[in-house]
């Protein structure tokens, strides 16, 4: 049974959530919505529809007058209010930005909070994480996860795949460019691979099975994309670990990057981690 604090908290997500969506529906597949306007704290350059739904964010959570830790993609690392923060933050406004502008059905945001105190004050991880949301803005699905309380989607719990046989499996990945040299053996061995472009709402797909396994190889994934979904899949039962299958603790930073495979069950993620090289 979720705590007290944690639905606080969940409710403040789902609040965040809400005024995003309402800001960015009118802009999706417009041209306008994909116009460079900066370049993000990230490196990365920001479209006019990232800046809103980001500045959204920050007027919700302003609104609030507590204490916060913002991590985001486009505004990067930003302390909310006076005072020690009541929670750490980690937002990606837009995930699937690509998908929005082009009006591609997959397309949501990615909310992770860490509640203070954490376990390591000075530098929060991926560890500290106590509960992730993700909503498909394009489908309604919201996908959430709380530490040590299970994982639901649109408020049913779920659990992840359990099919073992990796012939069998559909997984999904982020392929960019050279990436599909280290996949290609992957690809030639399970029953579908699927690439969308929303990596939030695609790691999410492994808490319910929609996905078997999800895989991204480039050492180039945003601790700030995995933070939410991450949880949902372990709260779900499945198992997520890096490409050298190290837990992910990587610490909560704007610039902070990873590799990521996640899986239904133990069982598949040991055969794909063998398929992909022993690596």
């Amino acid at each position: 049974m979720k705590g007290s604090e944690i639905k606080f908290w969940e409710d403040i997500g789902l609040k965040i959530i809400h005024r995003v969506e309402d800001v960015v529906r009118p802009l999706i597949g417009t041209p306008k919505s994909g116009e460079i306007v900066k370049i993000g704290a990230d490196g990365t350059p920001t479209t006019m529809i990232d800046v809103v739904a980001e500045k959204e964010v920050v007027n919700t959570l302003t609104e609030l007058e507590r204490p916060l830790f913002l991590i985001s993609e486009e505004i990067g690392e930003v302390m909310i209010g006076n005072g020690p923060p009541e929670a750490i933050l980690v937002v990606d406004p837009l995930d699937g930005t690509s998908n929005a502008i082009k009006k591609i059905p997959a397309y949501g945001i990615s909310i992770a909070m860490a509640l203070t105190p954490v376990a390591s004050p000075e530098i929060p991880n991926l560890q500290d994480i106590s509960l992730g949301l993700v909503k498909n803005f394009a489908t309604g699905d919201l996908y959430s996860g709380f530490k040590g309380a299970g994982a639901f989607l649109n408020g049913e719990k779920i659990g992840s795949s359990l099919i073992d046989d990796v012939s069998r499996t559909s997984v999904g990945a982020y392929i960019y460019r050279g990436d599909m040299n280290r996949l290609e053996p992957l690809c030639k061995t399970v029953r579908r691979m699927r690439t969308l472009g929303a990596v939030a709402i695609e790691i999410s797909y492994v808490a319910d099975g929609t996905y078997d396994a999800f895989v991204d190889m480039r050492d180039n994934l945003r601790v700030v994309d995995v933070a939410a979904a991450k949880i949902i899949v372990e709260e779900s039962g499945g198992i997520v670990t890096d490409r050298y299958r190290h837990a992910l603790d990587d610490k909560l930073g704007v610039l902070e990057k990873t590799s990521l495979i996640a899986s239904g069950n133990e069982k598949l993620h040991d055969e794909i981690m063998g398929i992909l090289g022993g690596i």
